[in-house]
């Protein structure tokens, strides 16, 4: 299963951003609203096919090696007993019971996470723009959470066969893997999933950013990748429970940085606003730009002296 290389998403940013810069230097016409639609578009896929780039280069840092894999797969299933999370083989062997089940799991974990991630993006940016950044920011940022940690070597529950674990690729075919070092994905970063990770923003990006109530229908999006996941012994429990972490991080900080831009924007509108360039209007903006303070302010004391904690009460904070 071939994925488009590091090269053609960095060709598609470019051509995607090419278009960006010259629709922005159309002149009004009667096709300016068709320039509103896709001007915003190509901007969004060049970025997107820029990270996609950035994505598949990463993978190819000769940075990794298999050293210690297996031992820290081993750690994890001791430390999953000890807490007692709900055992991968015994799903496992359940999924296998059935074969058509066994099938279908198999073919989940290959084929959905990446069109249902890609249909995610194009519903949220043609619906609901407004959400679109934040979520797209958070699928960046958590992405980059897993293809650093990824440099910890973990592998999956399927090369531990003396467990019992068996690969359900190897049993029903449609491997996303194939050999060690040949596959579409890194087969010692089990931790944390990516897989997770992306389901995670499309079920909870849907949930937030949709008022009809059948979006809770998605959130089965990151339950069956989680089941997914476990029972085709690509993943531990603990693989996707930190995916799902990385995530909660990852939307925070992008939402303290949209604060603190937002923030610093209202900072120097209102420094901007205070420069009067009417000398008669300066009285007057000078008023408008005093605090407003109870009438207990003696004579003689300046307003700033008497100012405490309650006079911000009701300062909208974003």
């Amino acid at each position: 299963m071939k994925w488009p290389t590091w090269y053609h998403g960095a060709t598609l940013a470019v051509v995607c951003a090419t278009l960006w810069w010259a629709l922005g230097r159309v002149r009004p016409s009667k096709a300016t609203r068709a320039i509103e639609a896709i001007r915003p578009a190509a901007q969004e896929l060049a970025i997107v096919a820029a990270l996609y780039a950035v994505w598949r280069i990463a993978r190819k840092l000769p940075l990794a090696t298999t050293g210690g894999a297996i031992d820290r797969a081993r750690q994890i299933d001791d430390l999953q007993r000890f807490v007692h999370l709900p055992s991968e083989l015994s799903l496992q062997h359940f999924v296998l019971d059935y074969d058509w089940l066994a099938r279908a799991t198999n073919y989940y974990y290959a084929v959905v996470h990446v069109p249902a991630t890609i249909a995610f993006l194009v519903w949220l940016f043609v619906r609901h723009r407004d959400r679109y950044p934040h979520w797209r920011n958070g699928l960046a940022i958590v992405t980059a959470f897993c293809l650093v940690i990824r440099f910890i070597r973990v592998a999956p529950p399927r090369f531990l066969p003396d467990l019992g674990y068996v690969d359900l690729s190897t049993e029903y075919g449609f491997s996303v893997y194939g050999p060690v070092g040949t596959g579409v994905s890194d087969q010692f970063a089990a931790m944390p999933s990516i897989h997770v990770a992306w389901a995670a923003v499309v079920s909870f990006g849907i949930i937030a950013a949709s008022p009809s109530r059948w979006r809770w229908v998605f959130g089965l999006q990151i339950v069956l990748t989680m089941l997914a996941v476990s029972a085709s012994g690509n993943h531990w429990w603990l693989d996707g429970i930190v995916a799902i972490a990385l995530l909660g991080v990852a939307l925070a900080i992008d939402t303290a940085v949209r604060r603190r831009a937002t923030a610093r924007s209202r900072g120097k509108r209102q420094r901007r606003g205070g420069r009067s360039a009417d000398p008669a209007g300066d009285d007057e903006t000078r008023r408008e730009a005093e605090p407003i303070v109870s009438d207990a302010v003696g004579v003689g004391e300046r307003p700033e002296q008497v100012l405490d904690e309650e006079s911000f009460v009701g300062v909208p904070l974003e």
